[in-house]
């Protein structure tokens, strides 16, 4: 465990939320969601990715378990939008504060329309990015869901 405390968990703490956090080992570079689960030995079906997209009303958040993918037509139809696009990696720290591979759901920015795939309300804990590559945060999903005022979806392919 983190002796290190990210904007993220300040924010938890702020509004007492419980979690739990993990660091992992890494490079200089993000690693993929995948290998994080592997890393911290936990089941990627409850380590989850914060992806950007971007449509006519602005941002969109979607966050999905780290082995599936966003399908682009069902979270564009979550956020009531004809369409929405990833945004470009370079645009993830304008847009959002963090960096790739440390995006995290929780203390963008601005508060971005968020949805959270429905997968999550079937697990006890979800983790996802504490905002920092090398950290990650452990939380209840209705915590989170509550926290950023999520809703859920199925959004994935």
């Amino acid at each position: 465990m983190a002796d290190y405390k990210t904007n993220v968990m300040r924010i938890l703490d702020k509004a007492k939320v419980e979690y739990n956090h993990y660091e992992y080992p890494h490079g200089k570079d993000a690693v993929d969601g995948v290998s994080v689960a592997k890393l911290l030995n936990q089941d990627p079906e409850c380590v989850f990715k914060t992806l950007v997209t971007h449509g006519n009303g602005g941002y969109f958040v979607f966050v999905v378990p780290v082995a599936e993918e966003l399908d682009l037509k069902k979270a564009a139809k979550a956020v009531s939008e004809k369409s929405v696009e990833m945004i470009h990696v370079k645009d993830i720290n304008k847009v959002t504060g963090y960096i790739r591979g440390g995006c995290s759901p929780v203390g963008m920015k601005k508060q971005y329309k968020t949805v959270i795939h429905d997968s999550c309300l079937s697990i006890d804990k979800i983790i996802v990015s504490a905002g920092k590559i090398g950290y990650q945060i452990e939380l209840a999903p209705q915590d989170l869901i509550n926290l950023i005022n999520a809703q859920t979806a199925d959004i994935i392919k």
